[in-house]
């Protein structure tokens, strides 16, 4: 059995940072760890029974005349079984379950009775469909599914040590090498998925026609062969683009596969086309919460700065592939700035998509809502559901990486780091009540000498580090925070990030956010709820920008840091039932106290009104 990664890069030329196993990481904190454990107990089990339940498994029997009937779904549903396979392999990785792994390979079999023999695997262009196979490669999600399969395939293998999964991906992979390629058919995929995949199984197996494929489908784009829009990021060649356009999601995993790629080829045009894409969503194109896609026409970005709050559609699965195309430039670059984006993204945009109980999910992200919106079992289109338990499974995964120098440490939380340095066992023990608390102890069981980097958060503006007691004047690089020692069995470095809670302002050009501030305390931002605020509308809150937020613990919601201050309400009792008054006419304000709360734990409770971006006073 070998070790499972998020990405297996330990070989690749071309990035500053290596991954780590999963299964090296221990979490001992109770954000986490319980959050694993709800997969294990509730969301894993749960899905499978929702994959049964509408059919998605039923699909594989069908094809493979197991049972009779019509396919049933989305034709792309395949993937969702994929996803939740991956998950799985994570969880297993981390922790053995016989049920679940029984499960997973009572479901391989089902896959591998229905592939054709030539390779072929698509339950949805079987029978009656045959004929259309690789027609419509514009709509149709043949290599996005596929591309799902061999991540899954990949992850169980690592995971368990069995190639059955991987038997299967292999022989669809070989299949689609001999019908595209230089030497075969154009095309590339209207949803890309398949360039991440078929890099990392280039890593698995080390067979180079695999990373030449990928390399062929990011190079087909912007040759219109599959339409020529921008909606599909086939405008323009991927090395021509400074924009991030089109749908949210395809457009996110494109970059991670091509960062990918990037790490095996070196290409710096590639390099220099992903630092654009970067900062034109960064700085431009992205919601508060790490969340991507403004609009919910196509799913996509909108222009530059179009970011409404109450209809943003913000998917899950965006937010998601937001944090792995920037754990993939982690790797590359070395430079907190994406881990800085990973962290955001993941305790705002990705967790607000799975509630607390890990049963229900929301598809779409809004930051502003009057009570409407709320989470649910299931969707038709199901893909942010095993989606986000792929992400949460795999978590230990991307809190560490290594490089010749030495450890880094990207996300913080109680863990047990176990790896070798140099030849040298090290272990890392980690304490902290992150994110609630800045205060990070790590002890070190290590006889070696080696570089120790802490990333200081891009919302930390004051932190002070000690080494065994005794303060220290830290070395920052790429808002690293470097200890370079002969390190000994023992060793305690202490990291204080101070944390308070403040407010934040938006780029002027950000309409919905004229005049109004959102609360931020370390890597949390939060929202009003009217749970928490019984008196009156919290879209009529104002505060000041002089407002004394202060911090509270609360067991509610699992338990969590709220923010309290006071503010003013504007009630409808001021106006009189008018719409209207002159600007210097008196309206009547009264003074309250609001509660706020992370986004990611809004809609858990009774509907009501909730927003991010509160009115300044």
């Amino acid at each position: 059995m070998s070790s499972t990664f998020v990405i297996n890069n330990t070989k690749s030329k071309y990035c500053a940072l290596k991954s780590i196993p999963v299964e090296s990481v221990k979490l001992t904190d109770k954000f986490w760890s319980e959050r694993i454990k709800t997969m294990e107990e509730v969301t894993l089990p749960l899905q499978y029974e929702l994959l049964e339940e509408t059919h998605r498994i039923d699909n594989f029997r069908r094809a493979s005349g197991k049972i009779s009937g019509d396919f049933v779904g989305f034709f792309f549903n395949d993937s969702d079984v994929y996803k939740w396979i991956e998950a799985v392999a994570y969880l297993l990785s981390y922790k053995k379950n016989e049920k679940l792994e029984g499960l997973v390979d009572s479901v391989i079999e089902e896959i591998r009775l229905a592939q054709d023999e030539d390779g072929y695997l698509d339950t949805y262009f079987t029978f009656e469909k045959k004929q259309d196979r690789w027609t419509n490669l514009k709509d149709m999600h043949e290599l996005y599914c596929a591309g799902h399969l061999i991540q899954a395939a990949v992850a169980y293998r690592r995971a368990t040590g069995k190639a059955s999964l991987l038997n299967i991906a292999i022989k669809l992979a070989d299949h689609i090498a001999r019908i595209f390629g230089p030497h075969g058919r154009e095309g590339t995929s209207g949803h890309p998925e398949i360039e991440m995949a078929l890099v990392e199984l280039y890593r698995e197996t080390n067979d180079k026609k695999y990373l030449d494929l990928a390399r062929f489908f990011i190079d087909e784009r912007g040759k219109g062969v599959i339409g020529g829009s921008s909606y599909h990021i086939d405008h323009k060649p991927f090395r021509e683009l400074n924009e991030i356009v089109g749908h949210a999601v395809r457009s996110l995993y494109l970059n991670s596969g091509a960062t990918d790629l990037y790490m095996e080829i070196g290409d710096e045009t590639l390099l220099d086309a992903l630092e654009r894409l970067w900062s034109n969503l960064v700085e431009k194109k992205m919601y508060v919460t790490g969340g991507a896609g403004a609009r919910k026409e196509g799913e996509a970005f909108g222009e530059e700065y179009e970011l409404p709050n109450e209809t943003a559609y913000a998917e899950t699965c965006a937010g998601i592939a937001n944090l792995m195309w920037n754990f993939r430039m982690l790797q590359t670059l070395g430079e907190a700035r994406f881990a800085d984006i990973m962290e955001l993204c993941l305790y705002n945009g990705v967790l607000s998509g799975i509630s607390l109980d890990g049963k229900e999910y929301l598809y779409v992200n809004p930051l502003a809502d009057r009570g409407n919106h709320r989470r649910q079992r299931w969707f038709a289109c199901a893909c942010c559901p095993p989606n986000i338990a792929r992400t949460i499974t795999a978590i230990p995964g991307y809190m560490y990486s290594v490089s010749s120098d030495g450890i880094w440490v990207h996300l913080y939380a109680s863990s047990i780091l176990k790896l070798d340095i140099n030849s040298s066992s090290v272990t890392v023990k980690e304490e902290t009540d992150y994110p609630w608390d800045g205060n990070i102890e790590f002890v070190l069981e290590a006889n070696s000498h080696f570089k120790l980097f802490l990333r200081k958060p891009g919302w930390c503006e004051k932190f002070s580090v000690s080494i065994n007691g005794e303060k220290v004047n830290p070395i920052l690089e790429n808002s690293y925070i470097v200890i370079e020692k002969d390190w000994q069995e023992g060793d305690t470095v202490r990291l204080n990030l101070v944390m308070n809670p403040e407010l934040l302002e938006s780029h002027p050009r950000i309409k919905d956010n004229t005049g109004r501030v959102a609360i931020r305390r370390g890597p949390i931002i939060y929202c009003v709820e009217a749970e928490d605020n019984p008196w009156g509308d919290v879209w009529d809150l104002e505060i000041s920008e002089n407002t004394a937020l202060v911090e509270e613990y609360r067991d509610i919601l699992g338990g969590l840091v709220v923010v309290k201050g006071k503010g003013y309400v504007n009630g409808p009792e001021s106006w009189n039932g008018l719409y209207l008054t002159r600007d210097n006419a008196r309206v009547l304000k009264r003074e309250i106290e609001f509660v706020a709360i992370p986004y990611y734990a809004w809609a858990n409770r009774n509907p009501g009104p909730m927003e991010i971006w509160i009115k300044r006073s």
